[in-house]
């Protein structure tokens, strides 16, 4: 039978996206990671795939991984751990212009600056004496694991841009995050799960968005993008395997599928078809792993009474345990959001819902993983995207505080950090960064430095520019005074 060039065209349609749709029915192109089996890695060691850099890392690590727990909103410093004397002292008087003049201002332009006083009391914790809040009893308790970095500093006064520098180092968005850069550089621990997993909870003042690419690959092959785990149905979506499909069936799919892919790709030579393959072959021995590590049956009671959890219910406190069970598993790059720190009025009370809800469960992770042998290993990032600032917001008898971006705190625990230290200072109301001030991209170059990355090297040629996640503004100083 003859056939005609509408029936090619037809056939080649139909087939492009049957491979296309079985793809994406799988589940974000993040579900990717390193393409060798489970057989081929050796125990405890990161695999190494075509387009992974083979020369990480630079020099031997301090710490294999990264649980960063982001207070989405931006937590007050002057509340948490930079006590002011001094603005206590100047509480309800106008706020010096010498701070202001000239300053950046989020929602309190135009409006008559007076200095709001800390609204709680500072004491100081543990055998290093770290000032922590009344807000944050159960982080006072693990106070000597602690650097506390006082002096740090951004480029954006508002979230989401914000958010974009602390996650990728540019206020540009598109770049990748800091996450997708990690697990390029040094792959995964896991066959069976994703290298880069993200977590989100609420509560508190008025929760602000996450945009899904705060954890995206930007121009690395987007298998090395984030995948978000969800609080309720299937923590991911569509790896479950559909009703009368069994499990050999359902790897006869995957295999003729990602023949057909290798096939096609011997033409075309693209790397997201590479990111199609190892996103099925991952989906399909997700669907075992996955389930085993939401089943907390396995959790001693005196764990989840730790961690202040009842079950998998999309809290904060839960996601500190996953974030505890995805590290066991070898996970590289953990991210959880809480959003709700947003507290442009009524402070207090959202200090006190915010913190009832991550105080606890921050604390139980630095102390689980330490229990466990595992501190040593895990660097954990507790902060914001931005500060608050020292001037007064709101009505009446209900103050808050605004966006800032001139200082604000933010603290660091295990994979080679100095516990019981603090670095930085600012001014005396809070205001500047004025002792050794910290940029968000030294946090990013000294997160890296920890994990055996030099952030000079750690480069990738995109559109003719050596791009990294340090950027190629001002060069970024990885903080030696914190590292052990």
């Amino acid at each position: 039978m003859t056939t005609t060039l509408s029936q090619q065209n037809n056939a080649s349609f139909a087939r492009r996206t049957f491979l296309n749709r079985g793809s994406l029915g799988l589940g974000s192109a993040a579900l990717a990671t390193m393409l060798p089996n489970v057989s081929q890695v050796a125990p405890g060691k990161a695999a190494q795939a075509a387009d992974l850099p083979s020369e990480l890392p630079h020099f031997p690590p301090k710490a294999k991984r990264v649980i960063f727990l982001c207070m989405a909103g931006g937590p007050s410093h002057l509340e948490t751990f930079d006590f002011k004397p001094r603005l206590s002292q100047m509480d309800g008087q106008a706020m010096p212009e010498s701070f202001t003049t000239g300053q950046p201002i989020a929602q309190l332009q135009g409006q008559t600056l007076k200095c709001l006083g800390p609204q709680t009391e500072f004491k100081k914790h543990g055998q290093s004496g770290q000032e922590i809040s009344s807000f944050l009893p159960h982080t006072a308790s693990i106070a000597d694991e602690l650097c506390i970095i006082r002096s740090l500093h951004t480029d954006q006064i508002n979230h989401d841009p914000a958010h974009t520098v602390m996650n990728t180092g540019t206020s540009i968005s598109g770049r990748p995050s800091m996450g997708a850069w990690v697990t390029y550089g040094l792959g995964t621990l896991n066959q069976n799960l994703p290298g880069f997993v993200v977590l989100t909870s609420r509560g508190g003042r008025n929760p602000q968005p996450i945009s899904q690419r705060q954890w995206g690959s930007g121009f690395l092959p987007s298998r090395f993008q984030g995948v978000q785990f969800h609080s309720t149905g299937d923590p991911v979506h569509y790896v479950r395997t559909p009703g009368g499909v069994t499990a050999e069936q359902q790897k006869t799919l995957v295999d003729t599928v990602g023949q057909l892919n290798r096939l096609r790709n011997q033409s075309q030579q693209n790397p997201e078809t590479e990111t199609r393959i190892a996103q099925m072959e991952l989906a399909f021995r997700m669907q075992t792993s996955v389930p085993e590590l939401m089943d907390l049956s396995d959790e001693p009671q005196q764990a989840l009474d730790a961690y202040g959890v009842a079950g998998i219910d999309g809290s904060f406190a839960a996601n500190c345990l996953l974030a505890r069970r995805l590290a066991e598993r070898g996970v590289r790059f953990i991210h959880l959001y809480h959003r709700g720190w947003d507290h442009h009025g009524d402070l207090v009370t959202y200090m006190n819902t915010c913190c009832n809800l991550c105080d606890g469960p921050s604390a139980a992770l630095v102390k689980d993983l330490k229990m466990r042998g595992m501190l040593d290993e895990t660097l954990i990032i507790w902060g914001g995207e931005f500060g608050r600032t020292p001037m007064f917001q709101g009505k009446g008898k209900l103050p808050g505080r605004d966006h800032h971006m001139r200082g604000f705190s933010m603290w660091l625990a295990g994979g080679g950090v100095q516990g019981g230290t603090s670095y930085g200072t600012t001014d005396d109301l809070g205001y500047h960064a004025a002792e050794n001030p910290v940029h968000v991209r030294d946090l990013h170059a000294t997160m890296l430095h920890l994990l055996g990355i030099d952030h000079r090297q750690f480069t990738l040629n995109h559109l003719g520019l050596d791009a990294k996640l340090t950027g190629v503004e001002e060069e970024a100083q990885v903080l030696k005074a914190i590292i052990t």
